[in-house]
């Protein structure tokens, strides 16, 4: 299997063909192609490179100004910048460069933006694929209209181990209901027409086989065959891909010992090649620097050669592409096809977003104001939230309370954390949550609150084994 997907790889290197990514869109193509004959090599580098402009979601991040790197064309891509305000400031920068190529902004939006929704694992629980698909609809709508253009989302790794803190992001451990799920989310954030202003980039992640990883440990390493991982990790990444899915995202993990980031078999022969992907794979946050840790590459330059001939298209934050990429391609280390081919495919997103025709599109105060936090939008979350609920047991029927019911005995401090009834990974405001203690004493109950337990120590513990 590793030389077919060798054979594979290589083919595709030879052939310009096998590398355009355009479909059947002849406008676009045109276009793009006469784009490319004008960038400099500097240029092509910049669209592949991708940084953090705000809050870090990885052990690294890099705060320094790149509002003129941007005005330079040297930066294609931010993650975590969001508002329209933002996000007008970086788009006015681009459009002050040699060529106005827009930029692309990209953010974590798991389970609703600022209308909260239930925890990923929690909607799958509901068994609605129709209020699954809805709900990632919502977060669309309003991520768009905060000026974000990609979400990192749907994360469809399959999960059987618990002590994982990520489980919840995924859809459970069945491969044949965590494909149906990771459809219904792609359908849901890029709708039918990702020119669409309510509409943004899903993201398939993390490829491959990151809720594999050895004693449930984050950045730890995977180790399976090829056939458990066709029988039961690989259904939801393949599901996402054929549902459209415009974006992947590499795992940080190993793969028969190599980093998926730099894992050619995987990224070039399995999901460009064999599947036919026509996106673009943008790495987790860090991963192509992180193949030095792996020992996999000597230093960065290194790195940087292994993940583009890997075919990781966009690198995010350790700016390995943005450093050593264009003096590996004057080498002739890395074929300048090769670079092109990487750069088509996230330019084609940029125009089927419709940034080409207005950069601004997604710039919408008016929109931001409305959309974000709608009644629309409430109501369908607690439609989800409805649907999401499970009971191992109702005894007597005690739930929902009945009007009668005056006084509850309401244990552990989570029921009064506006932090904590966001759940991980939020988007929401927490200054706007409710917590089960408020609502319930708004409802006119007497509780009686109590702690339970001791927060502070159990979240030690959780980060002892994290």
């Amino acid at each position: 299997m590793k030389n077919f997907f060798i054979g594979l790889c290589v083919a595709g290197m030879l052939s310009p063909v096998g590398m355009s990514a355009a479909g059947g869109d002849i406008e676009m193509e045109r276009f793009i192609s006469s784009l490319l004959e004008k960038m400099t090599l500097e240029e092509k580098v910049g669209q592949l490179s991708q940084c953090s402009g705000g809050f870090a979601t990885g052990p690294d991040n890099t705060q320094i100004s790149r509002t003129e790197e941007v005005g330079k064309g040297l930066l294609g891509s931010m993650l975590n910048v969001c508002g329209v305000k933002e996000t007008r400031k970086f788009q006015e920068a681009a459009m002050k460069s040699r060529l106005k190529i827009p930029m692309l902004f990209g953010m974590d939006v798991i389970h609703g933006f600022r209308t909260g929704f239930p925890l990923p694992l929690a909607e799958a629980a509901s068994f609605d694929l129709e209020a699954i698909k809805m709900g990632a609809r919502c977060s669309a709508r309003e991520a768009a209209a905060a000026g974000l253009h990609w979400t990192f989302a749907p994360m469809v790794d399959i999960g059987w181990d618990a002590r994982w803190g990520r489980v919840m992001e995924g859809a459970g451990e069945d491969p044949y209901y965590g494909a149906k799920v990771a459809a219904a989310r792609v359908c849901g954030l890029q709708g039918d027409d990702l020119s669409a202003d309510s509409t943004i980039l899903a993201c398939i992640k993390h490829f491959v086989g990151y809720g594999a990883v050895v004693a449930g440990k984050d950045y730890n390493s995977v180790d399976m065959s090829w056939g458990h991982f066709a029988n039961f990790y690989m259904p939801p990444y393949k599901a996402g891909v054929e549902a459209g899915a415009a974006t992947v995202m590499s795992a940080f993990n190993d793969f028969e010992n190599r980093p998926c980031t730099g894992n050619e078999d995987l990224l070039r022969g399995l999901l460009k090649e064999k599947w036919g992907f026509q996106g673009f794979v943008v790495s987790d946050w860090g991963s192509v620097g992180e193949m030095v840790n792996h020992r996999y590459a000597k230093d960065q330059k290194e790195a940087a050669n292994k993940a583009i001939m890997a075919g990781l298209d966009m690198e995010m934050v350790s700016e390995c592409y943005a450093q050593n990429l264009a003096d590996l391609v004057r080498e002739k280390k890395v074929p300048e096809a090769l670079l092109d081919d990487a750069v088509r495919r996230i330019l084609e997103q940029k125009y089927k977003l419709g940034l080409f025709d207005d950069p601004f599109r997604y710039c919408n105060e008016e929109r931001e104001r409305t959309v974000i936090g709608a009644e629309r939008s409430r109501r369908e979350a607690r439609y989800m939230a409805e649907r999401s609920v499970v009971l191992l047991k109702n005894e007597g029927a005690v739930l929902p309370l009945a009007s009668s019911v005056r006084r509850v005995a309401l244990i552990g401090g989570l029921s009064k954390s506006q932090k904590d009834m966001c759940g991980s990974w939020t988007c929401a405001d927490e200054s706007k949550v409710v917590t089960l203690y408020e609502a319930m004493q708004e409802r006119g109950v007497e509780v009686d609150f109590h702690e339970g337990y001791d927060l502070e120590i159990f979240s030690t513990l959780l980060k002892m084994h994290t």
